[in-house]
């Protein structure tokens, strides 16, 4: 077996950061309290976890492919606040100047960089945890246990049983869920009147939603065993292709260009004295600085 790769859904951890902390400014002004909460959680990661390889995936911008498809995709958060705005580059060169292999791609949000990634890793024989609160992303999530998903704030990874307790679905199977439940984060619609109890029972009963049958198939509706079974079965009928096409936008991506997905580059080898010194010190980050363990031209730095 390969090296185990953590892989940084990036922006989960800007976005809470930028509405946990008070304002804070850089000397010249610029708003800086997202990126030092981002920045925090990166040093965190690397003290608590000591990872050997990682990587930090960016969302290229607040918009990608999906909102060419979908107008409504993500409708009220294609647009940063004023303040958070000029914080995401700063993040990302935070996470540079840190030494973490960092990646953003134009058109692709960072989950699709993720599953790129992940696929890529798989067939170096490494294996993978998926850091994120994103629920979208525990599609990923292997039946082997080669890839698990990890929520750093809250302590809790999830394999594949893991995944079945919290969603009812394996995890090849949280697109159809959340084609049948919607995701209202993503703003995409689900089915109404199907809620996650019913799309388990739904998903459990006749795999995916592509073999879902119609609604005058009333035995193989009876034995979904829920109640209003019938009722579910017409409003899947009449709402099908909205829960597919959420579907499809809820899947993650696996082919994102350009990508190295070879364990050797995401191995970490320690900050990068001279980037920090100059980012930190315009940013007025002093005491933060003083937390980083380990810079690349150590002696012992890798």
């Amino acid at each position: 077996m390969g090296p185990r790769v953590h892989l940084i859904d990036a922006h989960v951890y800007i976005f809470r950061a930028y509405h946990a902390l008070p304002e804070m400014q850089a000397p010249d002004g610029t708003p800086t309290h997202a990126a030092y909460g981002f920045t925090n959680t990166l040093l965190r990661i690397l003290a608590e976890l000591e990872p050997t390889h990682l990587a930090c995936c960016f969302d290229h911008s607040l918009v990608s492919f999906r909102n060419r498809l979908e107008l409504d995709y993500k409708a009220g958060r294609t647009e940063a606040p004023a303040d958070l705005e000029p914080q995401f580059e700063l993040c990302l060169r935070a996470s540079r100047a840190l030494g973490i292999a960092s990646f953003s791609v134009p058109d692709f949000e960072a989950d699709d960089v993720i599953g790129t990634l992940c696929t890529g890793l798989l067939a170096h024989s490494a294996s993978v945890v998926v850091m994120s609160s994103d629920k979208d992303l525990a599609q990923l999530v292997t039946e082997d246990g080669r890839v698990v998903h990890l929520d750093f704030a809250r302590g809790r990874t999830l394999d594949a049983a893991g995944v079945r307790e919290k969603f009812g679905v394996p995890p090849a199977r949280i697109p159809d869920y959340l084609g049948l439940v919607g995701d209202a984060v993503d703003n995409l619609p689900g089915v109404p009147g199907i809620g996650p109890r019913s799309a388990a029972a739904i998903l459990e009963c006749f795999g995916a939603l592509d073999d879902v049958p119609p609604p005058e198939d009333a035995k193989a509706w009876a034995e979904v065993g829920i109640r209003g079974a019938a009722r579910l079965a017409a409003a899947l009928a009449e709402h099908r292709e909205r829960a597919l096409r959420t579907r499809d936008l809820a899947t993650v991506r696996r082919d994102v260009p350009d990508l190295d997905s070879d364990p050797e580059a995401l191995r970490y080898r320690g900050a990068d004295r001279g980037q920090v010194k100059r980012l930190f010190s315009r940013l007025g980050w002093g005491e933060i600085a003083t937390r980083i363990r380990r810079f690349a031209d150590d002696p012992n730095g890798g």
